[in-house]
């Protein structure tokens, strides 16, 4: 029996079984005794170690990513649970894939075991419907919910991002600069990340008095493990008669695609195509040339956010977001 169960069987949230346990006043007494009476029936016995009873913590985190397949999600936890391992934390992973369901559940699983906060890692999960961001906010009524890479203004809940709007901004004008004329955008995600980055490329044509053309932003919908798909779909692209010179990407991984796609094609890269990716990753040193991305300092967020977490558990006050800016790496994928 754990406060999951108890959550069903007493038709509640876990977040108002955790604030029971914990003794809050935020309670109706009505509720409480609703909790208090299935507790009583199943002889349920909170771990000794819960932070929720004021005893010791079990000094464990959990983190929620999507898919620990991708590049950025897995080095984000990789220097994510290096920190926590320096401050004296284990963690907890659960991969929950891009579905609502899942990620409730898995969420609900890691309060169950009384971690001491919960960190997720990437933008994905925050949904544009508040409604839908409601599982976030009930966390965060029991425990530090940490957000790596989204912005969400809810109380316990501190958000660690890059400017993600502002650096593909930059690359785009960077790039308009060096006499490009046709620039292509290629993105793969319509999550809160992925939507400021197409906004900060939609910005930079405007800024310059550039048409903002339906076809000249692509979602490849693909996995990001289906470079030889983003190959094809940028050569589909360019069969139908779309002329580009320049490709802006949302991930490396596209830039990778594409690059292979001017191989492909004789393209000459950077003198006929320029490319830029995002993430700065080690895809990057992958190509022939080396292709120019975006880092958006994924090492420096993480440090931060652990160091936001340790001081938020030690009642320090923290700042609940801090936002990073990103910084364009030139390679000779581009001219400029």
């Amino acid at each position: 029996m754990t406060i999951y169960d108890i959550s069903k069987k007493a038709g509640v949230s876990i977040a108002t079984v955790s604030r029971v346990l914990n003794g809050s006043t935020n309670v109706k007494p009505r509720t409480r005794k609703k909790v208090m009476d299935i507790i009583e029936q199943y002889g349920y016995k909170p771990n000794a170690f819960a932070r929720g009873l004021g005893l010791n913590s079990m000094k464990t985190i959990g983190i929620l990513c999507a898919d620990a397949s991708d590049l950025y999600l897995a080095k984000a936890i990789y220097y994510i649970e290096q920190n926590l391992r320096e401050n004296g934390y284990h963690s907890v992973l659960c991969c929950t894939g891009y579905e609502m369901h899942p990620r409730k559940e898995s969420l609900n699983l890691l309060l169950s075991q009384h971690v001491d906060s919960v960190v997720m890692v990437g933008s994905n999960f925050i949904m544009n419907n508040s409604e839908d961001n409601q599982y976030v906010r009930d966390a965060a009524a029991t425990v530090p919910i940490m957000l790596l890479n989204a912005d969400f203004d809810c109380p316990n809940v501190y958000c660690t991002l890059c400017d993600d709007y502002k650096a593909t901004q930059d690359a785009t004008e960077k790039m308009i600069a060096s006499g490009v004329k046709d620039i292509l955008y290629l993105y793969n995600s319509n999550s809160y990340s992925g939507l400021k980055k197409l906004a900060g490329f939609q910005n930079a044509l405007l800024t310059h008095d550039i048409p903002l053309k339906k076809q000249m932003q692509q979602c490849f919908k693909g996995s990001h493990e289906d470079i030889d798909g983003v190959k094809n779909f940028v050569e589909n692209l360019y069969k139908k008669g779309i002329k580009f010179d320049g490709i802006v990407t949302s991930d490396d991984f596209l830039a990778i695609g594409a690059m292979n796609f001017a191989r492909a094609n004789n393209i000459s890269v950077p003198n006929d195509l320029q490319i830029i990716g995002y993430n700065n990753s080690i895809l990057t040193l992958c190509s022939e040339p080396d292709i120019s991305s975006v880092d958006n300092r994924l090492e420096d967020m993480c440090i931060q956010l652990v160091k936001t977490l340790i001081g938020t558990l030690s009642q320090s006050e923290m700042p609940q977001k801090t936002i990073f800016s990103g910084e364009l790496v030139k390679r000779g994928s581009t001219r400029f």
